[in-house]
């Protein structure tokens, strides 16, 4: 007999037919018999590897204590890495009680959490802002007045910072560090009982590091942490009636799935993000549309993309910039353009890559000159160093992709430069893109100068 197993199942007042659905609940239907835990407990019978690990994890959670799977199962189970969709634990109730739950499982798992989380698609990625827009709070200012001691204030006004760290290194090079500042306001939240006030003003800079962490390590390439952080980020926003920050962690989500090439998610996302923005800041609008004419570019409505970045421009150039959340810091026109840009190069590639070479070349050179207009050509020692390197590199891609191949290799080179202090697996995947098209032309002579040296390049960021 499983004598642990059994006490922490009387401890949740669990059967052992309690605990497989709910593990099949929380990592997929067939995860595991409804007869297998009797077997577990009663005949001290071991499973396979992820299911001690997933076992562990699922009884951590649910009594809010660390359950190793040594403690659990005696030493005599193989521990492992879980693989786990990114959204298991997050589809609770959208009360306050269910957002902290899911915050719990941040607190639970520690810097420490070994598990692999999988990026989610399809309806099961959708669905999931549903839950915010069913059940939506009134809107409400999110302020930052009245005494509630040093700590949240530096925390307030520490989050600004941790955003430059990602526009100067990259989503790869400080995301633990953001992190561990995540966990550290859930930690708080969970702790004890705040007044409401202070707990809005935490929910609030959850949501803003949340999304923050969400976009690096999406840029770290890391797809699955990068939904559950958006997931637990528009979680705490509504939880604290902040839609501004909702809609734009939404148009994340969207941009990322555009990125992946994930076409109806991208779409269908973005419009989720445009509809809760609705009543947003003019610059909240301008970016959730942008990020929706990158969905519908991939998803080859040009003229709904052309819509959109329309709509962009116009909503910016309207707008009371005093009204600018602090966060939207970054957005200009020329952003607009720039991103409207490399949707354009990203699809014109698909077109070239797929049999369409015409249509190809004729959005490579629509993307190349909206991309002029941004941060290619920044100084190595400007403060903007992870836009330079992804715009840069689309831009080297576009060239290389209508065959001007010496315009390609300069423009390469000034993005291979910047990964010296870059940590941006996003962009690396672009700058792949570009040796893809160059090792198709070895032999010209402005290649095969430069080709080696993005070669080493991929190389060192493949194992980094």
């Amino acid at each position: 007999m499983n004598e642990v197993l059994d006490e922490l199942l009387r401890e949740l007042n669990w059967s052992p037919r309690l605990l497989a659905r709910r593990l099949n609940r929380e990592f997929g239907a067939g995860t595991v018999a409804e007869t297998a835990p009797y077997h577990w407990r009663d005949s001290g019978g071991v499973p396979r590897p992820p299911l001690p690990a997933l076992v562990a994890h699922l009884l951590s959670c649910e009594l809010g204590r660390l359950v190793t799977v040594g403690e659990l199962w005696q030493r005599r189970a193989t521990d492992s890495p879980v693989v786990i969709p990114a959204d298991a634990g997050m589809r609770q109730s959208w009360t306050r009680g269910g957002t902290l739950g899911a915050i719990d499982d941040w607190v639970v798992a520690g810097l420490l959490d070994r598990r692999q989380f999988l990026a989610i698609s399809g309806v099961s990625l959708t669905s999931f802002p549903g839950g915010y827009l069913a059940d939506e709070k009134a809107a409400h200012a999110v302020t930052t007045a009245g005494a509630a001691g040093p700590l949240i204030d530096q925390i307030e006004q520490s989050i600004p910072l941790l955003q430059r760290l990602d526009d100067a290194s990259g989503g790869g090079a400080h995301l633990d560090y953001v992190s561990a500042q995540f966990r550290s306001v859930a930690l708080l939240l969970r702790q004890s009982s705040q007044p409401r006030s202070v707990e809005t003003r935490l929910f609030s800079a959850l949501a803003e590091i949340g999304q923050l962490a969400g976009w690096m390590a999406f840029d770290a390439g890391l797809h699955g942490p990068a939904q559950r952080y958006l997931f637990t980020a528009l979680r705490a926003a509504h939880e604290c009636g902040y839609k501004s920050m909702a809609a734009h962690i939404v148009a994340d989500l969207a941009f990322q799935a555009a990125t992946r090439e994930q076409s109806s998610d991208a779409v269908a996302l973005g419009e989720f993000a445009a509809k809760i923005a609705e009543r947003a800041p003019a610059s909240v609008r301008a970016s959730v549309q942008t990020r929706l004419a990158y969905g519908y570019a991939v998803a080859g409505d040009l003229s709904a993309f052309e819509r959109a970045h329309k709509s962009a421009l116009d909503v910016l150039a309207s707008s009371d910039r005093s009204e600018d959340p602090a966060w939207m810091y970054y957005l200009t026109p020329s952003h607009l353009d720039t991103q409207a840009g490399y949707a354009l190069t990203h699809v014109g590639t698909l077109a070239s890559d797929n049999g369409s070479p015409s249509n190809g070349r004729s959005m490579l050179r629509a993307g190349e000159k909206l991309l002029r207009r941004g941060a290619y050509d920044r100084p190595l020692a400007d403060q903007a160093q992870r836009r330079a390197l992804f715009e840069g590199a689309w831009l080297a891609t576009a060239a290389a992709g209508r065959g001007d191949l010496e315009e390609a290799c300069i423009l390469g080179r000034t993005a291979v430069a910047r990964t010296a202090t870059v940590r941006s697996a996003r962009s690396l995947d672009v700058l792949g893109k570009l040796a893809a098209r160059l090792r198709r032309a070895k032999r010209n002579e402005y290649v095969r100068d430069f080709l080696p040296s993005l070669e080493s390049c991929l190389r060192r960021g493949s194992v980094s």
